[in-house]
């Protein structure tokens, strides 16, 4: 049963890895003559990053799944509000929440040193995800390249088309969903959760109110973040492993250890339990089939060709 199992989501991955690519334009070759230092400036400058604070690995990530989710991957979600536009950043999902610009600003500025105007902010994006990812234990991939920058935000589909940590199971696989994601690449994806924190405010209900939550680890929470007050407390997602890309995350749902309901509603008696339990048991697989998902996730309605552009600066439309 286990080795079927195994053979069926290898299969699907490697699969919708080929249609996905095939079907968005985009390759690994990319930048090979136009900008052949790029994988180098960027692996750099994010080892940089997450020796100084390990949790960059994390923060990046969660950017790079933010703005995939508004639009696609466009790196719209890294534009400025100005006098006349509104974009992503303060959205409810993001407000005080999303961070790590200054790590894509800084990779923009040496990319553009060594390749002016020929590598955009969303492609940066994609790679210092993938790097962060591995400088904390966790699989690598190779990245389609090709993706152009948008020349617009959405606040109101950031505020929409994100889930937010109370989202129940029901709605996380529609949300997916519609983004061409199954509901097995939205159970892998989640596993990203193993590294990183998140504000007591978007896990206070989770445990104070729960039932489905072990007693000693809602006691443990519980003291950094009181029923009022306290919003911005940090507490890991992974107690476990907290700067370690590992399957510690899908060990601590089958122990009622989620942090977030949305986290926890993966192993609640529903249609996820046994994907959950196959990744709590195989590290290997969940590197794997998160390493293809995260492909697909990244071939969500690129701008390629004449569409968009090739942002100078990261922050502001040219």
């Amino acid at each position: 049963m286990a080795s079927s199992f195994t053979h069926f989501f290898v299969t699907l991955s490697i699969v919708s890895l080929f249609v996905c690519s095939a079907n968005k334009q985009l390759s690994p070759n990319f930048y090979a003559a136009t900008c052949p230092t790029l994988p180098t400036i960027v692996r750099n400058a994010m080892s940089q990053a997450v020796n100084r604070e390990k949790r960059l690995g994390a923060s990046i990530l969660r950017l790079f799944f933010h703005d995939c989710f508004v639009n696609g991957c466009d790196a719209s979600i890294l534009l400025d509000d100005t006098a006349t536009f509104t974009g992503e950043k303060k959205a409810r999902p993001n407000r005080n929440s999303v961070r790590g610009f200054k790590v894509i600003d800084t990779i923009k500025t040496r990319v553009e040193h060594a390749c002016k105007a020929t590598v955009s902010c969303a492609d940066i994006l994609a790679l210092a995800t993938r790097d962060g990812v591995v400088l904390l234990g966790g699989p690598s991939w190779t990245v389609p390249l090709g993706r152009r920058d948008a020349r617009r935000a959405s606040q109101s589909a950031a505020n929409s088309q994100l889930p937010t940590p109370f989202s129940n199971l029901s709605t996380l696989i529609s949300m997916f969903s519609a983004k061409g994601l199954s509901a097995r690449d939205m159970t892998v994806l989640s596993g990203g959760h193993t590294i990183g924190q998140a504000q007591c405010f978007t896990f206070r209900s989770r445990i104070y109110n729960d039932t489905k939550i072990a007693p000693n680890f809602a006691a443990t929470r519980r003291a950094n973040c009181p029923v009022s007050g306290g919003n911005s407390n940090l507490a890991p997602l992974d107690k476990q492993t907290p700067n370690r890309f590992d399957n510690s995350y899908y060990q601590n749902l089958v122990a009622q250890r989620g942090l977030l309901h949305s986290d926890q509603v993966l192993f609640n008696g529903g249609s996820q339990d046994a994907l959950v339990r196959f990744y709590s048991n195989n590290d290997a697989a969940f590197s794997r089939d998160f390493a293809a998902a995260m492909v697909r996730m990244g071939n969500i309605r690129p701008l390629t060709g004449t569409n968009g552009e090739i942002r100078r600066n990261c922050r502001v439309v040219n």
